[in-house]
């Protein structure tokens, strides 16, 4: 299933023979990309799976495949019911209500400062109790007269403004002098409502629920929130060929993909639900994807045309319907996404761990993140070190580091290989034809090597 040359046509990623000349034709990428002939786009054909003769010429353009996976996750979406969370089960969510505050911020007047609120000018007479955040309404102060307070500590009717405790002395006699010239009216005071009204709108629908929203909604009043429920996911790991640990021995090999792909759909936002090893068992995998329950079913390889590849045959026999069957990509050609007629999505990943990766990143993400009601990021390019040999015909996806402003490509990008991912911040999505040195290439960010990981892997 996963291993290149196991099977007879398993890995579509190796090049054909006609796909081999033209690369062997191909200009020198430093001289920027060359026009290509015009390629048909077909949409995909439930009965012609990737690997097939010709196959490559159905498949579907990377860019549509994305736009086709965020269009089927938007509709799913819209028929799922929304949630009401606790704060603490929020984290990473989408609000499906307006934040809209419940009081006012802050809902009395505060000190924004440790030190003493005064009335009148100076210098005070300084009371002896102090006032400290959390306790009732303190007695009105009268003119020249001052308290020690404390940051976040009610404000006592009649002051005037609150002194720093770096700003002021008190003499022998235990009056209080300000050391930095005037105390302006109002000075380090926090005015109820200076941060809101209470029904002023704070965020609207569709924001995501970060740390700091978490806060804020705390503050306004808020025990739960109104929310796009996290997708379910479920990973079917494929392949009789697999070890669940020891080193590989006697044509078995390791499994890479059931360690990497639950923490990448959990940071793609995806609550995932189940892992299950099945094995290349036709029956197996058509119980599971049956009496599935989650939105999203992702499968590890069998997606091809070889003698135990599966996945095709299983969704033709519960009637699905191939949203994308296989894509014009490299690595990653034979990945697909379906459709079932419970309204669940299927994504079938290559057995290939970059190839898998690139199916993750070229379907699930979009699908995951619309089936969330999450934000798109917000796409940019950089340009790349050094040139980038293309496929005739595809789009590569190649691992890359970000150094300052530049992309540098790394080595070890074959569709078998996550030496070179391991060590990258981002995929670059290199056009049929490659890339020369300096070329503004899009960039598409791993999300452990973004801000906002905390809200990713919850």
């Amino acid at each position: 299933m996963t291993a290149p040359g196991v099977r007879a046509g398993q890995e579509a990623d190796d090049l054909d023979v006609e796909e081999a000349l033209a690369l062997v034709k191909q200009p020198d990428p430093a001289q920027g990309p060359q026009p290509q002939e015009p390629q048909p786009s077909q949409g995909p054909r439930a009965s012609q799976a990737p690997g097939k003769p010709g196959a490559r010429h159905l498949a579907t353009p990377w860019p549509e495949a994305r736009s086709i996976a965020e269009r089927a996750g938007r509709r799913a979406g819209a028929r799922r019911d929304l949630v009401s969370v606790t704060l603490d089960s929020a984290l990473g969510l989408t609000l499906a209500a307006p934040l809209t505050a419940l009081t006012d911020l802050p809902s009395f007047d505060t000190s924004a400062m440790d030190g003493w609120a005064v009335a009148g000018p100076g210098p005070w007479d300084v009371r002896e109790e102090g006032v400290l955040a959390g306790h009732t309404e303190p007695a009105p102060l009268g003119d020249g007269e001052a308290v020690r307070i404390a940051t976040g500590a009610r404000i006592p009717t009649d002051t005037t403004a609150v002194l720093r405790s770096e700003h002021g002395r008190t003499d022998d006699k235990g009056r209080l002098h300000p050391t930095h010239g005037e105390v302006g009216h109002g000075q380090d005071i926090r005015p109820r409502g200076q941060e809101c009204r209470s029904g002023d709108q704070l965020l609207p629908v569709g924001a995501l629920v970060t740390p700091a929203v978490l806060g804020l909604a705390a503050a306004a009043g808020y025990d739960t929130l109104t929310a796009v429920p996290r997708p379910r996911a479920e990973l079917l790991v494929l392949g009789d060929e697999l070890l669940t640990e020891g080193l590989p021995h006697d044509g078995l090999i390791r499994d890479a993909l059931g360690p990497l792909l639950p923490p990448w759909l959990r940071a793609l936002g995806a609550d995932v639900t189940s892992v299950r090893r099945l094995g290349d068992d036709a029956e197996a995998l058509y119980r599971a994807i049956t009496g599935s329950t989650a939105d999203l079913i992702v499968t590890t390889g069998g997606t091809a045309a070889g003698p135990v590849d599966y996945v095709h045959p299983t969704l033709r026999r519960i009637g699905a319907e191939l949203l994308v069957n296989g894509v014009k990509v490299r690595p990653g050609h034979p990945m697909l996404l379906a459709r079932t007629q419970e309204n669940q999505h299927l994504v079938g990943l290559p057995g290939n761990p970059l190839a898998a990766v690139s199916g993750l990143l070229t379907l699930a993400e979009p699908l995951l993140r619309t089936l969330g009601a999450r934000p798109a990021p917000e796409p940019y390019a950089l340009p790349l070190t050094e040139a980038v040999h293309g496929h005739p015909h595809d789009t590569r996806l190649i691992p890359v580091v970000l150094r300052g402003d530049r992309a540098a490509p790394l080595h070890y990008n074959g569709p078998a290989m996550l030496r070179g991912v391991a060590a990258a911040d981002a995929l670059a999505v290199v056009p049929p034809g490659g890339a020369r040195a300096g070329q503004d290439t899009e960039i598409l960010d791993l999300p452990w090597a973004v801000s906002g990981i905390s809200v990713c892997f919850t």
